[in-house]
């Protein structure tokens, strides 16, 4: 059985505003990423927010076909995982990890990832970079170094893995004393390897302009 730990536990200080209650297409961010995953299949979705947010979200009296519960968030976004985690049904075979403020995932972009897990163990989406790379000093100076882009990628979520390695994963992480920003992270610890999937148009809310953009592309699609 697939279920999906959808993080938005974070304050959305970069936005200025809650990002995941605000509308996309008159729908909240967070409730347009929970029905993604209901849509997909999922058995079960547990989103790790806080309470106001859950109802400010009209999460807390809307009714879906398969159980959606909050848990509380932690310190770390590890720690908002971990408690995601064991919030999961008994049954549970693969989990797929979300930010929240990717409200543009399709179910079948969340369909293919977990078919990439489900062959290997470990899936992510993921795009190849495109931009010129530049590094540049504390005042924001380009510096004249070439930043090759080959075989580089930008990371997204879901993120799926089997549930058995991903619990290994974060405990190693712990053990270790490890801060990890993604799952992929979290299981390379273990010298796993995982596989980048391609879903297309996926970019997560961060400032105000993001949210613009993603209503464009949501009506687009409609």
């Amino acid at each position: 059985m697939l279920c999906a730990v959808i993080v938005a536990a974070g304050s959305s200080r970069r936005a200025g505003f809650d990002k995941l209650a605000a509308p996309l297409d008159g729908v909240p961010v967070l409730r347009r990423s929970v029905d993604a995953f209901v849509a997909a299949g999922c058995g079960a979705v547990v989103v790790v927010c806080p309470a106001e947010r859950w109802e400010q979200t009209g999460l807390a009296a809307a009714r879906f076909p398969v159980p959606v519960v909050r848990v509380d968030g932690g310190a770390e976004r590890q720690d908002s995982v971990a408690a995601g985690l064991a919030a999961l049904p008994p049954g549970t075979e693969l989990v797929a990890v979300h930010d929240g403020a990717r409200p543009l995932v399709t179910p079948a972009g969340i369909r293919r990832c977990a078919d990439a897990a489900a062959a290997t163990g470990a899936a992510a989406c993921a795009h190849p970079v495109v931009d010129t790379l530049k590094r540049a000093d504390a005042a924001a100076r380009s510096l004249p170094e070439v930043v090759s882009r080959d075989n580089l990628w930008g990371m997204e979520t879901p993120q799926v893995f089997r549930l058995s390695l991903l619990r290994q994963a974060y405990a190693a992480v712990q053990e270790r004393g490890l801060v990890v920003t993604d799952e992929v992270s979290a299981v390379e610890a273990l010298g796993v390897q995982t596989a980048l999937v391609q879903v297309g148009a996926n970019m997560k809310i961060t400032l105000p302009g993001d949210l613009e953009l993603a209503e464009l592309i949501w009506k687009h699609r409609a």
